[in-house]
């Protein structure tokens, strides 16, 4: 695509055009996320939430990405909402943080030595997992409670 045509796309979309560095930069970045997302659709972790943030990113620099943003941010909302739907799934997503935190520690300090991949790289994606988990839940529950309220 030459320069004039990615100028002219950042113009209907009302945004300037960027930087070829900032572009190349945006892009790998919003593709790293969305791989990352994309392996914790199967993994435990917010894979919906981060597949979006990477569409979101990569979108930025390659605006004809940002046409699935609209499915993918329907999809995570309402996972989003199902996720604290009830105070039992709550209790649930609460419980599996605390959980991969549990075992990020039991990894990380390798209490049980036949563990396999022991060690602190693998504790510690562990505890990060739970405590995003936890952060998404907590913004999620805030978030649905706003919805319903009407703010």
């Amino acid at each position: 695509m030459n320069a004039a045509r990615r100028a002219d796309e950042g113009r209907r979309e009302g945004r300037p055009p960027l930087h070829p560095v900032k572009r190349v930069v945006l892009g790998t970045i919003g593709t790293v996320v969305l791989l990352v997302g994309a392996a914790l659709l199967v993994l435990p972790g917010p894979g919906l939430l981060l597949v979006l943030a990477g569409l979101v990113i990569l979108g930025r620099a390659v605006p004809a990405v940002s046409r699935f943003e609209e499915p993918v941010r329907v999809q995570a909302m309402q996972g989003m909402e199902a996720s604290v739907a009830s105070p039992w799934r709550i209790a649930g997503s609460v419980l599996a943080g605390l959980a991969l935190i549990a075992a990020g520690v039991v990894w990380g300090a390798r209490l049980a030595p036949d563990l396999p991949f022991s060690g602190w790289s693998t504790g510690s994606s562990l505890i990060l997992s739970g405590v995003v988990l936890l952060g998404l839940l907590a913004w999620s529950h805030r978030r649905v409670r706003a919805m319903r309220r009407g703010d």
